[in-house]
């Protein structure tokens, strides 16, 4: 049965075009401003305290491709999207519980397993309306302000982020299940993911911190090393998967576990 997944799949198509708007609007703000900003590019960098170009990896701001992953994919991809994945999984189970519509819903022919795969599969709505809408306006950018880059380096970069959002998505998801209250979920997700984030950038310069990096998402995803460095990270990107497949299977042990 795909009637869950159909049904979510719609309800997120008008906020995934809103978000994507907002992030094609932000995109092409920072895409216009490259030039000025690649004339004075060794100068940024200078600016910039050492802790900041931890947190977001500012390197070879002078070509698009180290624009791009130094600004673009850390605030839009890695913060902001990651944030909102992270809020979407919060919302997934935790409010249907409370209102008791997964009473309704699990009176049918269908698992809790299923549920919680159809509602999560929902996801690939804002997973590729947000990544052509930002990729298109990259790539048709690029070529208004006459500069070039290399698209399959930019799709390189677009794929690996995947596996990180589906983490975020996982880590509120496992919330969800735990917790009755939907806003309760969404909160404690976009807390986490926004700590992680925080002690990522933290541990660069701690070396007694170091080792939170290796637990945190965004350690594992790094577009820089993929634009610049011309980097395929297929380690840190099976490392992600397992910790999604894990969540989700944390998420529906508990889910069939718990008393609705």
């Amino acid at each position: 049965m795909t009637a869950i997944l159909r049904a979510e799949s719609r309800a997120l198509a008008r906020g995934t075009a809103v978000l994507a708007g907002a992030f094609a609007v932000l995109t092409a703000f920072l895409v216009a401003v490259f030039p000025a900003m690649a004339a004075e590019a060794e100068l940024l960098e200078a600016a910039f305290p050492e802790y900041v170009g931890g947190f977001f990896g500012f390197e070879a701001l002078h070509t698009m491709e180290g624009f791009v992953g130094s600004y673009a994919f850390p605030f839009i991809w890695i913060l902001f999207v990651g944030v909102y994945f992270g809020y979407l999984g919060g919302g997934m189970i935790a409010g249907d519980v409370r209102a008791r519509r997964l009473d309704l819903l699990l009176a049918g022919p269908v698992s809790r397993e299923s549920v919680v795969i159809q509602k999560f599969a929902a996801l690939w709505v804002p997973l590729l309306g947000l990544h052509l809408a930002v990729f298109a306006v990259i790539v048709g950018g690029a070529a208004i302000i006459d500069e070039s880059i290399d698209i399959g380096l930019l799709v390189a970069a677009h794929l690996f982020s995947i596996p990180y959002l589906l983490v975020c998505a996982g880590i509120g998801l496992v919330l969800s299940v735990v917790l009755s209250r939907r806003e309760h979920a969404q909160a404690g997700a976009l807390g986490v993911i926004f700590l992680l984030w925080l002690l990522d950038g933290i541990s660069e310069y701690d070396p007694d911190l170091a080792w939170l990096s290796d637990l945190t998402p965004s350690h594992y995803y790094d577009p820089v090393a993929i634009l610049v460095h011309e980097e395929l990270p297929l380690a840190d990107a099976a490392i992600l998967l397992g910790a999604f497949l894990a969540l989700i299977v944390i998420a529906i042990i508990l889910f069939v576990r718990r008393d609705l």
